[in-house]
């Protein structure tokens, strides 16, 4: 893996969790949890798009998007068990 390619996978998860933080209301911690979440959010969503069959192609688009639906899951998720 590339320095850029490094780059792009933190400052996309950055973005990615901060969005989710904002949509679900229980996020937006700190630029490391949002990086965090935000790529644990793209394994996640990565894997839901998968489940139900989407094909995603190539681009900082799509990679933002899955990382922000996995994110909102993640967050979701985590919302529900610590009732905050």
């Amino acid at each position: 893996m590339s320095l850029t390619h490094l780059a792009v996978i933190l400052v996309v998860g950055g973005l990615a969790g901060w969005v989710a933080g904002i949509l679900v209301h229980g996020g937006g911690q700190g630029i490391v949890i949002n990086v965090v979440v935000g790529i644990l959010g793209a394994l996640l969503g990565g894997w839901v798009v998968g489940a139900l069959g989407i094909a995603v192609t190539g681009g900082l688009g799509s990679l933002f998007l899955t990382a922000t639906l996995g994110a909102v899951i993640l967050l979701s998720i985590l919302r529900l068990v610590t009732r905050r």
